[in-house]
């Protein structure tokens, strides 16, 4: 949006460079810590198995999708979805993301509340962030016809972007939370020794930093979207 215009770069860039060098340390931690072959030779489905067994879940199929980092829960669906890399590889990376993909399956089965909120939030973020750009450019067009219907629609259009932000700040600690408990899950059954431990407490917050960058890329452009439009109103 006004890609020309220098404030969205003054605001936005920091951010692209942010997220460029969180993807490059993801994908570069990934590759060093799969040469390793992890100690209980398990692999990731046999990791995510394990897991949901230990916590009494028998609901949940785990099963392979193609993509690289790709790996996520569907609980409509009820199923622990892992990425190639992840599903048939032993190694410390593969064994964090089986268990943090688990841990969403744990909030499900205990009614996490940061989960059931965000669960709530997904249809109308997927409408309205969706509707926002529309509704931006519908109110641009008439301001000039049309100055108070221009403005309503300009601020609905701010309000959709609002919704996305909502929802990628209470992402923030449903992630956390299921690193968490994946990390305290690894260490406990001993499926991991303490090389392995650091290694996938690692990979883990370099994920994490994915979801942070995020939300900061949503809040900021949120805030280019208020200070280019919003102050009019």
């Amino acid at each position: 949006m006004y890609y020309g215009d220098p404030l969205y770069y003054l605001i936005l860039l920091p951010i692209f460079a942010i997220s460029w060098y969180v993807q490059y340390q993801l994908k570069s931690k990934f590759k060093k810590f799969s040469r390793q072959t992890l100690s209980a030779n398990l692999s990731g489905k046999e990791i995510a198995e394990k897991m949901l067994s230990d916590h009494g879940i028998y609901d949940v199929k785990v099963i392979s999708v193609r993509g690289q980092l790709s790996d996520h829960y569907n609980p409509q669906k009820k199923t622990v979805n892992l990425s190639d890399s992840v599903y048939n590889q032993r190694n410390a990376a593969a064994a964090a993301v089986a268990a943090h993909e688990c841990g969403h399956a744990v909030q499900h089965a205990k009614g996490y509340e940061w989960l059931k909120m965000r669960s709530i939030l997904v249809p109308m973020v997927g409408v309205t962030s969706n509707l926002g750009i529309w509704l931006l450019l519908g109110g641009i067009l008439l301001m000039q016809s049309s100055p108070i219907l221009g403005e309503n629609l300009l601020t609905l259009g701010i309000f959709g972007f609002a919704s996305g932000t909502l929802f990628s700040l209470i992402t923030l600690p449903v992630e956390f939370d299921a690193s968490k408990r994946a990390i305290y899950w690894l260490e406990r059954k001993r499926i991991v020794n303490q090389r392995e431990l650091v290694q996938s407490k690692e990979a883990l917050n370099w994920a994490a930093g994915t979801y942070v960058v995020a939300a900061l890329a949503s809040i900021a452009n949120l805030v280019y979207i208020w200070m280019r439009f919003g102050r009019r109103n």
